[in-house]
């Protein structure tokens, strides 16, 4: 009968549906898999082929901000099953793409719409497992943003596979986005918030010791007028601009610097791609324990510490280890970052809160592989000055950590 009246029984199946939907999602990170293939049918030069996804990723934070403000007022389910639904809509309409002359197509329908739909859906389970878990709250998190780590890891060789079997490359996102649409409605059909009154038995939130949480709930107007909603969003823009960037060029990097073909540069890349979904795991589990912003110290020192080494690993063996650290602290970000929104600002409009945190996304997403293609054209198509300056915007980083405390119970912006 205890049993019965458990109000946590079958909220690990909720962490099984919201994996499920990040798997779906988290495909876009496959998107290297369609360069080649896209630039070979329609004469496409490299920064064209790569554009749909930049704006898939500069345009997460539309829906993410609009999708965390609805879960807030009507619930996860309804935010998550149109997310997913606009997100394989736009994935299936790509492939009506037929011509060279056709590439705003492309970006309309996998960029734009993609883009906007896949962050309403990413940002929900997120929202949604914090509440339900709050003596578990970096752990949980970071389970969920890792099946969008290792999206990618399943996507890729399933598209490479239906790309070497057709000569209509863009067709091939009719089946995936189908495939999506099936996995990301099953999970998204089971969200729900916990009910009213909802506790954990037994569970107190801590009032001393490194992972605390705060006490006062905070509105996204209130949260914004805060300096910790711009310090912890300057922190995930700057640790993702520097993961990001290196990888849109891993598998160019391990080729330039390790000297090993394209053939083990893309396996190199698949296998990099379980570090990326494990960091999200292990770091958020790690910040429950030695605290949030000292895990952040330790992802963006970690980074500068393998980046400044980077250049000179001749070696592929120290490579492909520098290059799975960098995948774990990138990783990390995401899996620890809403577990520590949650706890500077509460878990009622975690949804709308976190989701406006996600412009650093876009931000880093957009800004890293930038500015790191144009350093390495603008020094000899090398990555050694590219790689040096990541490396020292990491170093300096860690002063963010270093400065960010929780917000006030008592008044808004005021730290304790």
């Amino acid at each position: 009968m205890a049993a019965d009246r458990d109000p946590t029984r079958g909220r690990w199946w909720i962490v099984v549906a919201a994996v499920l939907v990040q798997l779906a999602l988290g495909a876009v990170y496959a998107w290297s898999v369609f360069n080649g293939p896209l630039q070979d049918q329609f004469g496409w030069s490299k920064a064209e082929a790569v554009l749909p996804f930049e704006v898939a990723i500069g345009t997460i934070f539309i829906g993410s901000l609009i999708g965390g403000r609805i879960q807030d007022r009507r619930g996860p389910r309804p935010v998550a099953l149109g997310g997913v639904l606009l997100y394989s809509t736009g994935i299936m309409l790509a492939s009506l793409v037929s011509s060279g002359d056709q590439l705003w197509l492309l970006v309309l329908t996998y960029g734009v719409l993609g883009g906007i739909g896949l962050g309403a859906a990413y940002i929900t389970p997120i929202a949604m497992l914090a509440k339900w878990f709050p003596d578990r709250r970096g752990l949980i998190t970071g389970i969920a943003v890792a099946g969008f780590g290792f999206g990618a890891v399943l996507t890729a060789p399933v598209a490479k596979a239906l790309l070497n079997g057709t000569d209509d490359k863009p067709g091939v996102f009719l089946p995936l986005g189908l495939a999506y649409l099936v996995a990301g409605l099953a999970g998204a059909a089971f969200f729900r918030n916990p009910p009213a009154g909802y506790r954990v038995p037994g569970f107190e939130p801590r009032q001393a010791g490194p992972a605390v949480a705060g006490t006062r709930v905070y509105t996204l107007s209130e949260a914004l007028r805060t300096p910790q909603w711009y310090l912890l969003t300057a922190i995930l823009a700057l640790n993702t601009a520097c993961g990001i960037a290196f990888i849109s060029q891993a598998s160019d990097a391990a080729q330039d610097v390790a000297g090993v073909t394209a053939a083990t540069a893309a396996g190199l890349v698949g296998v990099l791609g379980l570090f990326n979904g494990a960091g999200r795991v292990a770091w958020a589990w790690l910040s429950d324990r030695i605290g949030r912003m000292r895990a952040f110290l330790g992802m963006l020192a970690l980074q500068a510490v393998c980046f400044a080494i980077l250049p000179y690993a001749a070696a592929f063996a120290v490579f492909a280890v520098l290059s799975a650290f960098i995948y774990l602290a990138y990783g990390g970000g995401f899996g620890t970052m809403p577990a520590t929104a949650a706890d500077y600002f509460g878990t009622p409009n975690a949804g709308a809160i976190y989701g406006a945190m996600i412009v650093a996304w876009s931000i880093g997403g957009v800004v890293g592989p930038l500015v790191t293609a144009a350093l390495y054209e603008a020094n000899g198509q090398s990555y050694t000055v590219p790689f040096t300056v990541i490396a020292v915007v990491a170093l300096v980083s860690l002063v963010l950590p270093l400065v960010t405390r929780m917000p006030s119970a008592a008044g808004v912006g005021r730290r304790r």
